[in-house]
């Protein structure tokens, strides 16, 4: 079989490798699709990890149920999750799922960008799922991050009748536009430095939204917000200057979502008197649970949100290379899918 080898964003190499075979409680799926994450382009992240074949944003047919395993059949088509936990050690049974040993040990075999995968049968047992008819492999895509940005607006407070506003409208930043909105937030303003982006998050919903070059943030969202800051502030871009924007755009008694990923040793001054005395809240997540996971398919399923305006590029395995530079360089482009069968 095809897969995408990762040796470092500007080297991804297409290569052959044995298709692997369902053990004891296992499932092999033919990927039909598998989106190309942000994360996929962090370097400092995944270049001491290769050469890899990365990919967790996927959904397929099953081709082979191993012995033992009841539930699923040959010709089934499923999402599943890479990342799962355990569910019973004292991080999960606190709602602290994504800190789970057994999560951050979990993957595929090999990875999403290959034409076949592997899954291991705890994967099977409590991150996999069907897919309804009407969900589409590129929509299913989505489930894993949305997932996530279920994940985080849940312990944030979520966003029904609160002001919101987000710092970068990346792919994570669109999404979470999107999930505020299905939940009921009363205005959305969205930030960004690319005007593809920022066209896309209007497009997307948002109430209004702000160009960061132009300087002054919070100022630009206190203004689109009636003079007041955000209740709910969810920053989706590493850059570090929007720590800074975050702590001075969120209203009193508020809440910072920190969802964007920050490279290993920044660190920004925090102005501990502020936060105290105007009774702010810092919360940050990372991975999306299967109870999310589940929230993200039946939205999906349901109709509230609608993923597909936001897929610009199908690609087939053989130019992940093009996939990836596409994602590394955030310029027009939004969702790249990777579609192995095609």
């Amino acid at each position: 079989m095809k897969v995408a080898v990762y040796h470092s964003n500007s080297d991804v190499r297409i290569e052959e490798r044995e298709r692997p075979a369902a053990g004891p409680g296992e499932i092999v799926f033919r990927v039909r699709a598998s989106g190309v994450c942000g994360s996929d382009v962090m370097e400092w992240y995944r270049k001491p990890k290769a050469p890899v074949v990365l990919g967790h944003e996927v959904a397929g047919e099953i081709v082979e149920v191993g012995p033992g395993l009841a539930g699923f059949v040959a010709g089934d088509r499923i999402v599943a999750t890479h990342h799962v936990p355990c569910g019973e050690c004292r991080y999960c049974r606190a709602g602290h799922e994504p800190v789970c040993d057994t999560l951050r040990s979990t993957t595929f075999d090999p990875g999403g960008f290959a034409e076949f995968v592997r899954l291991p049968p705890i994967n099977v047992r409590l991150g996999t799922f069907a897919l309804p008819a009407q969900v589409s492999y590129d929509a299913a895509t989505f489930v894993e991050p949305l997932a996530c940005v279920v994940r985080g607006q849940r312990i944030a407070g979520g966003a029904a009748g609160r002001s919101v506003a987000i710092l970068g409208s990346g792919m994570s930043g669109l999404l979470h536009l999107l999930w505020a909105k299905a939940g009921d937030a009363s205005r959305i303003v969205a930030t960004d430095v690319h005007p593809y982006r920022l066209a896309a998050a209007r497009s997307a919903g948002a109430d209004e939204v702000v160009d960061a070059r132009e300087g002054d943030v919070p100022g630009a969202v206190a203004r689109a917000l009636g003079g007041r800051r955000a209740d709910l502030v969810i920053v989706c871009t590493a850059a570090p200057a929007a720590v800074g924007e975050a702590l001075r755009s969120v209203d009193r008694g508020g809440t910072i979502l920190f969802f964007g990923i920050p490279a290993p040793g920044e660190t920004h001054p925090f102005p501990l008197y502020d936060l105290w005395r105007d009774g702010i809240t810092i919360v940050h997540s990372y991975a999306g649970p299967p109870a999310d996971m589940r929230v993200a398919l039946d939205a999906l399923a349901a109709g509230r949100i609608d993923v597909a305006p936001l897929i610009t590029h199908r690609l087939p395995l053989d130019r992940a290379a093009e996939g990836f530079r596409l994602v590394a360089e955030a310029q027009e482009s939004l969702k790249v899918i990777l579609e192995p069968g095609s």
